[in-house]
């Protein structure tokens, strides 16, 4: 442990834990608009696509981070032009999404070692593009939020105000769209497909069941991003391990712990 906390000041581990910071960051709060929608399986079938995206570019020659946001954003566009609701989309996604990845490895000069490693996270070969991709989605973010926020929850309370007041809701629909599918171009290019999955699903699962309030809900969802990203640089680093399943097995540990204090809080104050 004392190896992996001595790392994290080393040069060569900071603009990866620099970028991954920034992508759990905005990671998290895109999950917590997602589970509002009830379509939290948007961030599987959307780093499906990114990821197909990035080994395509890859194969042509392009970068992977250029090619996984056409494919997310791909995905984003078409979602929002169907006007379609709920997991039912994301679940063709994710099939579309895995074929492609397969047969762009099984038929190209990259291979599946690359189209592994996209899997599993690329963090510790991230560069000065993937930092300046996550802080620019960090900082979108910090737009964005505001301005869908309140049209979503909204939506999910009322969801016949809009139309009795003729306002425009499919825009508030096609943003988070793109918002999702920017957020899970630069996570899946950075922490992997299925660690830019769990930093969305996770955090926000979490959130929703033990936070008291809508504040609370983002309070609770970055800290619980932030901390199992942390956790995860810290262990990888340290036992020499890959980074993408160490980020997962840390945030499903931490969703266990929050869910075995909610429950015995709720036991202690019953018996009071």
């Amino acid at each position: 442990m004392n190896e992996g906390l001595a790392l994290l000041v080393d040069p060569l581990f900071r603009v990866p834990l620099l970028t991954g910071l920034a992508a759990s960051l905005a990671l998290a709060p895109i999950g917590v608009l997602l589970m509002l929608r009830d379509e939290w399986l948007a961030a599987l079938g959307l780093a499906h696509l990114a990821a197909a995206g990035a080994l395509g570019g890859l194969a042509l020659g392009a970068p992977g981070l250029a090619g996984a946001g056409l494919g997310a954003l791909g995905g984003g566009l078409i979602k929002g032009a169907l006007g379609r609701r709920g997991n039912g989309v994301y679940g063709f996604m994710i099939l579309i999404g895995w074929a492609l990845l397969l047969l762009i490895a099984a038929n190209s000069a990259v291979g599946e070692g690359l189209g592994q490693a996209l899997i599993d996270g690329q963090l510790y070969f991230a560069r000065w593009p993937e930092l300046i991709a996550a802080l620019a989605l960090a900082l979108a973010l910090l737009w964005a939020l505001p301005r869908l926020a309140w049209p979503l929850l909204r939506a999910r309370l009322l969801p016949r105000l809009d139309r009795a007041n003729g306002r425009a809701a499919w825009r508030t629909h096609l943003g988070m769209d793109l918002v999702a599918a920017l957020g899970m171009a630069v996570g899946t290019a950075t922490v992997g497909l299925m660690g830019a999955f769990a930093l969305v699903f996770v955090p926000a699962w979490v959130a929703f069941r033990v936070a008291h309030g809508w504040r609370a809900t983002w309070v609770v969802a970055g800290g619980i991003g932030v901390a199992g990203y942390l956790g995860a640089f810290v262990l990888a680093l340290a036992l020499d391990q890959p980074f993408g399943p160490v980020l997962v097995a840390v945030l499903v540990v931490l969703a266990w712990g929050a869910s075995a204090l909610q429950a015995g809080w709720r036991l202690l104050t019953g018996w009071r």
